[in-house]
């Protein structure tokens, strides 16, 4: 009885820190939110802007020009049905289908770049995965973990149901179920990255229904730009992991 009463007095004199911590944040995500909480991995990552207002950023995130092609301005809708999404977007994505267990942030950038940073939450999942043939068992391995299910011989008229509409026809092919696959945010360098617009067009090629697609077309170099916080990879945070 006293140790359960000494774990409540602790976790309520740790929720009054924190809540104290954040009324002293200069530098909040938005008015009403100083900082967010995601799950990284197996750890709890707190999410909050720099505070040091004379912070600037360096390296390849400070630079303004690239040669085009191939880093060329992305347009704002990648296809028909993604949702094209900013930092406050991410941000909610982190408290609700990412916390929920029914969505995923991919950082879809080759592994070289992932190991530098990502944006807590993140899976790093290479663009140039989803654009494997269709029978390649590395992409289909990577689809079942974002909860597709492979398809054994369809029967032909339960599929001639499926495409006129029945049956979630929409969320299916003739080699995939995705009506129960997870929402998909992917992201990369920036606006002028085409890591991330290649695995979404990739994806809808597949199949992937688009309404469970999410483009965060700012990137890493916005996320560095409003000083939110990065972390480096460990081995969780790779698709490959268990």
């Amino acid at each position: 009885m006293r140790n359960s009463i000494f774990f409540t007095v602790l976790i309520c004199a740790a929720v009054v820190t924190m809540q104290a911590m954040a009324s002293n944040l200069e530098v909040k995500i938005a008015e009403d939110k100083p900082y967010t909480v995601v799950n990284h991995g197996s750890e709890l990552v707190k999410v909050q802007r720099i505070q040091d207002t004379s912070h600037t950023i360096d390296g390849s995130f400070a630079k303004t020009s690239r040669p085009c092609p191939p880093f060329c301005v992305n347009p704002l809708n990648i296809g028909d049905g993604v949702a094209t999404v900013a930092e406050l977007e991410v941000i909610k994505f982190m408290e609700t289908a990412l916390h929920r267990g029914d969505g995923a942030i991919i950082d879809s950038r080759t592994p070289s770049w992932h190991e530098k940073g990502t944006i807590p939450g993140s899976i790093n999942i290479p663009f140039t995965v989803f654009e494997k043939p269709l029978d390649d068992p590395e992409l289909a391995e990577v689809l079942e973990r974002l909860g597709a299910r492979e398809r054994d011989d369809v029967n032909a008229v339960m599929r001639s149901l499926e495409k006129v509409g029945m049956f979630n026809g929409d969320q299916k092919t003739d080699t995939w179920d995705f009506s129960k696959a997870k929402q998909l945010l992917l992201w990369c360098n920036g606006p002028w990255c085409g890591q991330s617009p290649r695995a979404l067009r990739a994806l809808m090629s597949l199949g992937y229904p688009a309404d469970k697609l999410y483009y965060y077309r700012g990137g890493m170099q916005m996320w560095q730009s409003l000083g939110l916080t990065t972390v480096l990879p460990s081995d969780i945070s790779t698709y490959a992991s268990k």
